[in-house]
């Protein structure tokens, strides 16, 4: 049956060079001259003469030399032609093929590119970059490094007390007196002028459909990396507050470590021959980060949260990353993710390859649901509420809006209890502890004899008027 490495042709014809070609660019196969395509052989004529032939065709116009051998079943004569992986681009009239499935493609552009690099043992990122020299890089970002690399301890101050050039050596990201595109993509303050798309885009989604504000990371990557972190995770992703005895606890819908992992994740796997940036959709309740990328094929989607090999796209860069500790080498990343989501009790990332790239899907905890549905609620003040208040009651001016009707509480009914609290105002009993938390630390209420057999005392102060 075909598949892959094999290929069934009822007939010769010379436009069947292009799958000898394809095989030579892929993993070898054989393709069978007088066969079915459901592996019945039917014979060829002339079988004398295609034995002279087709070796011939191959050489002449590939420069392969390929086993063609001359078989026969039930007296049918058919032939067998071996093909090995070549390693080197092999073309067919100046025109390079490569074997998908059952099925072959020209290859051309990008592809060529990365099937060329392929052949050669080489990398994408370990290609020299001209014109770029070592006081064209952006210090802050070596700094960084410095900095980031004697915390992790994976280089000691001997390493890393010496000058620009000689670190830049020492971790390999230069050729001769090139420096390298992984050295360009870390450590360049315009990365762009060279790579398209070498950036991070950041959005925030009222619905799929409208986005309230947007912004955009460029600059070298180990900086990327960061700025986009400190963005997020002030800007664009509410910290829920919630009190534990009346202790201040901030609470994100994902943890900050688990989802910098998946940003390291994006960038180093990122195939950087795409001109499109590293998108990241940020929701009220969920986070799409996607890039344009791929997973090793010796990585399935489904084992990525299990042991598996450390296989990067741009291995250079990722050595870059590792030095100053940013990430681990031993594929280690998904056990850290799940690591820190068991400790904050989040959801792991669902992982899929649906839009054409790889896509890491973030969504709310459902503590973190809960929480917002408290948080929502107990900041949930209509006007009439206020009016209401402002009509019967006077309120502190420096008492917190939110906390207004459990400050009314209270002065009502100083020993009543959170529980007792929480079913008059009809909130949580965390919201009442946040409330009560504000208006302590407001100088509106003090705690007497105690917090479980005590009493709250109002202070006095100046009144709405």
């Amino acid at each position: 049956m075909e598949n892959q490495n094999i290929e069934y042709k009822q007939s010769w014809r010379d436009e069947y060079l292009k799958w000898v070609c394809a095989f030579a660019n892929t993993d070898g196969g054989r393709l069978y001259i007088g066969v079915k395509d459901d592996g019945t052989v039917c014979g060829v004529d002339d079988a004398h003469k295609l034995s002279e032939d087709i070796p011939n065709k191959i050489r002449n116009s590939m420069g392969l030399i390929c086993a063609v051998n001359l078989l026969s079943e039930n007296g049918l004569d058919y032939f067998e032609i071996v093909i090995e992986k070549y390693p080197f681009p092999v073309s067919y009239h100046g025109r390079y093929y490569k074997r998908t499935g059952s099925t072959i493609q020209e290859v051309s552009g990008i592809e060529l590119d990365k099937m060329i690099l392929g052949v050669q043992g080489r990398t994408w990122d370990s290609v020299p970059v001209p014109h770029i020299s070592v006081a064209d890089l952006e210090n802050d970002a070596i700094r960084l490094f410095k900095k980031k690399a004697k915390e992790s301890g994976r280089l000691d101050d001997e390493a890393l007390d010496v000058t620009n050039e000689t670190l830049i050596q020492n971790l390999h990201i230069t050729e001769g007196h090139y420096l390298t595109r992984a050295c360009m993509l870390a450590f360049h303050p315009d990365p762009e002028r060279w790579v398209t798309g070498a950036y991070i885009k950041v959005a925030y989604f009222e619905n799929d459909a409208d986005i309230l504000y947007q912004d955009e990371i460029h600059g070298p990557l180990i900086l990327q990396v960061e700025k986009t972190m400190e963005l997020i995770y002030t800007k664009y992703m509410k910290a829920l507050i919630s009190y534990d005895d009346l202790y201040r606890k901030e609470t994100f819908f994902f943890p900050k470590s688990a989802f910098r992992e998946l940003l390291l994740n994006a960038v180093i796997h990122k195939d950087y021959l795409s001109t499109t940036p590293i998108q990241i959709r940020i929701y009220k309740d969920k986070i799409r980060l996607w890039n344009d990328g791929a997973l090793p094929k010796e990585v399935p989607v489904e084992d990525l949260f299990k042991e598996h090999v450390s296989k990067p796209c741009n291995p250079n860069l990722a050595n870059v990353f590792f030095k100053c500790g940013m990430i681990e080498s031993w594929a280690r990343g998904f056990n850290k993710i799940t690591r820190y989501c068991e400790e904050e009790n989040a959801k792991l990332p669902v992982i899929d390859l649906s839009l054409g790239g790889v896509t890491a899907r973030c969504y709310a905890s459902d503590v973190y649901l809960a929480l917002m549905n408290e948080y929502e609620n107990a900041e949930k003040f209509t006007e009439n509420d206020q009016k209401t208040v402002e009509k019967t009651e006077k309120v502190p001016k420096r008492c917190p809006k939110s906390a207004q009707k459990t400050y009314l509480a209270i002065v009502k009914n100083p020993n009543a209890t959170i529980e007792e609290l929480s079913k008059e105002l009809g909130i949580s009993e965390r919201a009442v502890k946040k409330h009560q938390k504000l208006l302590k630390d407001a100088n509106l209420i003090t705690r007497l004899e105690g917090r479980k057999s005590g009493y709250w005392e109002i202070v006095q102060g100046e009144e709405n008027e």
